[in-house]
């Protein structure tokens, strides 16, 4: 509440998982029926953690996607390959099956409701940062296939994000690319300066 109450337009506060499920025993979450009751506007769903470490499949977050989005939350959907995967080829593969799994639980317009954040898993937090043109390569694509999974009107106007050692020094070099729309920031965002930076790259975007 300390947080949230001080804060003006445009910020907002998001949680960073929710659970498929209305409110009950389930030890250990939080239903977004609870985080709308807070004032939490957000949330993180399908992050690269949660699929690996928690082992979450594409069907579970698509679930989570679609309840959230029910109950009062708008989505931050997270999509992102290894890099075995992407190594073996399958980047492509990988991506739409993690979108499509969304999408198949989506209609039209609950698309108004999501961002979409590519992260490629070998990037974060380990200093890497895939180069402005591959992170460019990966939003086209996934502008693309909106536009032929969803509809042009939804290609045009959702957000897609990137997220993967995110800072100071490439902010801007990356939120100059035409289909990068913002930044999910890790570690940067804990250093002043350097998320300011960050977000004035962003927020020179068109988008």
């Amino acid at each position: 509440q300390r947080v949230k109450d001080p804060l003006t337009p445009p910020y907002q506060i998001a949680a960073q998982n929710s659970w498929v499920k209305g409110v009950g025993a389930y030890t250990g979450e939080i239903a977004p029926e609870l985080l709308k009751d807070l004032g939490v506007g957000w949330v993180i769903l399908g992050h690269s953690e949660r699929r690996a470490l928690i082992k979450e499949s594409s069907a579970l977050i698509a679930d989570k996607t679609d309840y959230a989005l029910h109950h009062g939350l708008k989505t931050i959907v997270c999509i992102g390959e290894t890099l075995e995967q992407r190594e073996a080829g399958e980047l492509w593969s990988v991506l739409e099956e993690q979108l499509n799994a969304v999408a198949d639980k989506l209609t039209e317009e609950d698309w108004a409701g999501v961002v979409i954040a590519y992260e490629p898993v070998w990037a974060i937090g380990t200093g890497k940062v895939a180069t402005p043109e591959q992170a460019q390569e990966v939003h086209a694509f996934i502008r693309k296939w909106a536009s032929e999974k969803v509809s042009g009107k939804v290609s045009e106007a959702v957000r897609i994000i990137y997220g993967g050692s995110v800072n100071d020094k490439n902010a801007t070099e990356l939120a100059a690319k035409e289909d990068i729309d913002g930044f999910l920031v890790g570690g940067a965002s804990l250093k002043g300066d350097a998320f300011v930076t960050i977000a004035n790259a962003s927020k020179a975007h068109k988008r």
